[in-house]
């Protein structure tokens, strides 16, 4: 590997990993080689642009913390995340359309029957849930494990909100069980739209290339039951202003839905109203299933 110069480098490096044991990852690394070398020919990136490059990644190293993934959002912002849903989850016609899965799932979230209020003190205004999971063929999916979460209306979950301990409560976030009919329903609040986390190394890129940091308002749902793929989806309220410029282009127009809005009545006396919002989930069978 004498002589090397700007056009002998990349068969080198692709040499130099010919012995690779794995196969995939021998596949994926020469890739990677090639077009990264032909990204800087192609750009003639600087020394100077090069060192740029490094100190964004070291940034986002240094932010990244168990609240906040610096990492998944450059991933989110630069389309790769959804681009890797969509190739990745490629279902029949009439299965619910998956997407991004977002910076912001936490294991251990609390478990609550149908019906629970899983807002917990999330600031907003009420807003009640319903639907069913069904597969393709129709059939009610009994006991689907459930997770949900979602923002307040100031924008925030609750992992980015500490609490004077240091620890997060859990607000907005649940997992619930559907019933023998597969369906479900909770109380939460409504869904507002908000920006992702834009105070560091990603949020100045998305200045630079004079992009807004906000995402439409939605709500987060994952459903797992045997039997059926797992399924990674929002659902979108009709008529936010952000549909058509996701920062992390995650709408799918199937997932755009109604929040109906309703007067206080006896039962729901909030001042502002209140908001319904019904949905159903339909799963794909998991290969080999029956």
């Amino acid at each position: 590997m004498r002589n090397i110069d700007e056009h002998t480098i990349t068969p080198a490096v692709l040499a130099a990993m010919a012995g690779c044991p794995d196969p995939r990852l021998k596949a994926i690394m020469d890739s990677l080689v090639r077009h990264l070398h032909d990204f800087a020919r192609e750009v003639k990136l600087t020394e100077a642009e090069w060192e740029a490059g490094i100190r964004f990644l070291t940034e986002a190293g240094h932010i990244t913390d168990d609240s906040r993934q610096e990492f998944i959002l450059l991933s989110d912002v630069l389309g790769l995340s959804m681009l890797v849903t969509a190739q990745n989850n490629a279902k029949p016609a009439g299965c619910t359309e998956a997407t991004v899965f977002g910076p912001f799932f936490v294991e251990g979230a609390p478990r609550v029957d149908c019906g629970a209020d899983i807002a917990n003190g999330a600031r907003g205004t009420p807003c009640y849930v319903s639907g069913q999971v069904r597969g393709i063929g129709g059939e009610p999916v009994p006991g689907a494990a459930i997770d949900v979460w979602q923002s307040d209306e100031e924008g925030f979950y609750d992992v980015q909100q500490p609490d004077a301990a240091g620890g997060h409560a859990h607000r907005a976030r649940a997992q619930l069980r559907s019933d023998a009919q597969g369906r479900f329903h909770f109380r939460s609040i409504l869904a507002h739209c908000y920006p992702i986390p834009h105070d560091g190394p990603v949020g100045r890129m998305l200045q630079a290339l004079g992009r807004h940091p906000w995402r439409p308002a939605h709500l987060h749902f994952m459903i797992a039951a045997p039997g059926y793929e797992r399924l990674i989806t929002h659902v979108f309220r009709a008529g936010d202003r952000y549909l058509d410029s996701d920062a992390v282009f995650g709408v799918r127009q199937s997932l755009v839905a109604d929040w109906q809005r309703h007067e206080p009545d006896a039962r729901h006396p909030h001042e502002g109203g209140y908001y319904t919002l019904a949905y159903d989930f339909v799963l794909n069978p998991a290969p080999g299933a029956a």
